[in-house]
C-alpha cells in the first residue's frame, strides 16, 4: 500500500508566489492546498487538516496573525506546524509570530530550497513525536525530561548547560541553511568531547532549539566544562564566511556560547520543568 502524501496548505495573496509554491511542493511529492485569503484559510486548515500550513502575514482581509490565532485556538488545527513566508523583517515582527504559535519564520525573497528544509524539519519533528531534533538528531522533549528526572531524584550526576547565543542575529544575515550547519557543528563537537571522556552514562540533548544539556558524574565535569568551552569558542569565527570574520569579530551580536555548570540537581528542584526554567534563566 503507497503511504500517504504529506499535505501542504499554503496560504498566500500573491497568486505568482502561490502558483510557485504550489507546483514546486506538489514536484517533491506533496499534496498542495492554496488560498489567498486570511477567512479561506482558517476554513481550509479546519476542513482539510493539513499536515503543515505555510502562511502569509499581508493577506487582503484578515492578516496571518489573527489566522494563526484561530488555528491555534481550535482544537483541530491547534497542532499542525506553521511557517510564516512574509516581507516583514523587523526583529518585533518575528516575536509577535512566534507568539501567536507559528513554528518557523522565513523573510521574502527566500530561497525555495531553504524554505523546502524548513518543511521537511517541521515534518519530521511531528512524524517523530519530538522525540529528537530534526536538525542536530539529539534527543529532545520527552526524552531529555526523562533522564533529568533521574538528576533530580538521584544522586552523583551534575549538569553542564550550554547556550549558542545570538543564532538569531547569525540566521537572519545567512539564512536557515547556514544556522542549521551551525547547530549541527556544534552538537557534533559536543558530542565527540563526550566519547572522549570514555564514559558511557553520559547523555547529551537538547532542552530548547539552541540550548543543550549534559548530563555526566561530578568528577569529569570540571575537565569537561573547560575542554567543551575552548573548542566551541576557537571554532566559531570560523561558521561565518571568511570575509565577514574580521569584522563580526567585533559586532555585539556575534556568535557566542555560555556555559553553566551544575555540580548536583538532587533534591534542588521539584519538577524538571523547574530545573530547565532555572537553567535557561541563567543564561539570560
Amino acid at each position: 500500500m503507497a503511504e500517504a502524501k504529506h499535505k501542504i496548505l499554503i496560504v498566500e495573496d500573491d497568486p505568482d508566489v502561490a502558483e510557485m509554491l504550489n507546483a514546486y511542493f506538489r514536484v517533491q511529492g506533496y499534496d498542495v492546498y492554496t488560498v489567498n485569503w486570511g477567512e479561506d484559510g482558517v476554513r481550509a486548515g479546519q476542513s482539510i487538516s493539513p499536515d503543515l500550513i505555510i502562511l502569509d502575514i499581508r493577506l487582503p482581509d484578515i492578516d496571518g496573525y489573527e489566522v494563526a490565532r484561530r488555528l491555534r485556538a481550535d482544537r483541530r488545527t491547534q497542532e499542525i506546524p506553521i511557517i510564516f513566508l512574509t516581507e516583514k523583517r523587523e526583529r518585533v515582527d518575528r516575536l509577535q509570530g512566534f507568539e501567536v504559535g507559528a513554528d518557523d519564520y522565513i523573510t521574502k525573497p527566500f530561497d525555495v530550497q531553504e524554505l523546502r528544509l524548513r518543511v521537511r524539519n517541521a515534518l519530521r519533528r511531528v512524524s517523530q513525536g519530538s522525540l529528537t531534533n530534526p536538525v542536530s538528531g539529539l534527543p529532545e522533549g520527552p526524552l531529555v525530561d526523562e533522564r533529568l528526572s533521574e538528576v533530580i531524584h538521584k544522586s552523583g550526576w551534575a549538569l553542564l548547560h550550554i547556550s549558542i547565543v545570538h543564532l538569531d542575529s547569525f540566521r537572519e544575515a545567512y539564512g536557515f541553511v547556514a544556522s542549521d550547519d551551525v547547530m549541527r557543528a556544534i552538537s557534533l563537537m559536543i558530542h565527540n568531547t563526550i566519547k572522549e571522556s570514555g564514559a558511557t552514562d553520559d547523555f547529551l540533548g537538547h532542552i530548547s532549539p539552541t540550548d543543550f544539556v549534559v548530563v555526566m558524574p561530578p568528577a569529569a565535569m570540571s575537565a569537561f566544562s573547560e575542554r567543551i568551552k575552548s573548542r566551541l569558542e576557537q571554532s566559531l569565527d570560523y561558521f561565518y564566511p571568511i570575509k565577514d570574520r574580521e569584522q563580526a569579530s567585533k559586532r555585539p551580536d556575534r556568535l557566542s556560547v555560555k556555559v553553566t555548570d551544575v555540580p548536583s540537581a538532587f533534591g534542588r528542584y521539584s519538577s524538571v520543568d523547574q530545573l530547565k526554567s532555572d537553567l535557561l534563566d541563567r543564561q539570560l
